[in-house]
């Protein structure tokens, strides 16, 4: 296929995503939550207009316009190892890979299967030739090319086994937010949607923040009330109420607003259910401790310029790679 000929495809996935019928969308939903509890129907839908909002024939072009893309003689087989945390999160990689010309041989998370089972099958619908370039697998064995994305204890498998291979190998991120303390209410509440979204199992999803005086965290929670429904979901809650328990039993400092604990910490990554905050003194200070995080953050979230407007943290662009690892250039090289 030629370049063109991929990225069609891609657009018309797009559309098709837009244009789903009340009734297959149902379905699928259905489908989503029934086999993992997490994904919501809410939860898939958010997703599905995530890769509607990437598809778009303005969002490529400015995307694929840096590669050179080019009919490929002799394919590499890569083997992507999906992860699962959120709904279709490894639709990322399928769609480099498809679009380098090489052969997506996939091995899916079982709590994300039903999703991108419907992906793939709309792909090689919209073009039949598709079906050459996609293969889901149990093992990935003899792969010329590895796309690993886990925890950090499964990085470690990942190097073990396929670090003699050309590789991206990504392992545990999480994304923060900074306070200025200039925030107005609208900008708590998208902040609530970084923090709530897909539960905050997302690397994308802000699991801690950063305020200079603690009078702002009274403000953020009754802003956040908006999202006091996330406690009707079971294993939301069940996560709630045993970390609140921990904090009682030990004496630990925190606030509660019944659905969200908030509660001082260094720490990065907070437990479901939990928002960790640190206060910070100034900008130029704050700066620097976020750029000996960097490695472990995905993104960073606030109203400054170089930072992911509030709310908008779950809605990257094509070009926001994970781990900031440009997969398309790394594709590009296989050739």
């Amino acid at each position: 296929m030629k370049p063109a000929e991929r990225i069609s495809a891609f657009l018309k996935l797009g559309k098709a995503i837009k244009e789903l019928s009340s009734d297959e969308k149902e379905e699928l939903l259905w489908r989503a939550e029934n086999n993992n509890n997490w994904f919501t129907k809410d939860s898939v839908e958010s997703s599905l207009e995530g890769i509607s909002f990437m598809l778009s024939a303005e969002k490529l072009d400015a995307w694929l316009s840096i590669y050179e893309l080019k009919e490929v003689e002799n394919p590499k087989s890569v083997g992507l190892m999906m992860a699962g945390n959120i709904p279709a999160v490894g639709f990322h990689d399928l769609m480099c890979v498809i679009l380098s010309g090489h052969q997506a041989v996939i091995k899916l998370s079982s709590t994300d299967e039903i999703l991108m089972k419907w992906i793939i099958k709309k792909l090689i619908e919209i073009d039949p030739r598709l079906e050459k370039q996609i293969r889901i697998e149990e093992m990935l064995k003899g792969m010329d090319a590895y796309i690993a994305t886990g925890s950090d204890n499964s990085s470690r498998y990942f190097n073990y086994y396929f670090g003699k291979y050309a590789h991206v190998i990504r392992q545990n991120r999480t994304s923060v937010a900074v306070l200025s303390g200039n925030e107005t209410t609208e900008d708590y509440i998208g902040l609530g949607r970084d923090i709530f979204q897909y539960y905050g199992l997302g690397c994308r999803n802000v699991s801690k923040i950063y305020v200079k005086s603690k009078d702002q965290l009274q403000d953020l929670l009754g802003a956040l009330e908006v999202y006091s429904t996330i406690s009707l979901h079971h294993k939301y809650h069940n996560n709630y109420d045993y970390n609140k328990s921990i904090y009682l039993v030990n004496l630990e400092e925190h606030l509660d607003n019944g659905f969200l604990l908030v509660k001082e910490s260094e720490d990065l990554v907070s437990p479901i259910s939990v928002l960790f905050y640190e206060l910070y003194e100034n900008e130029s200070q704050l700066v620097e401790k976020l750029d000996k995080l960097k490695a472990k953050i995905q993104c960073v979230v606030g109203n400054e310029a170089d930072r992911i407007p509030f709310g908008s943290a779950q809605s990257p662009e094509p070009w926001e790679y994970a781990d900031e690892v440009d997969t398309m250039a790394f594709l590009l090289e296989l050739a």
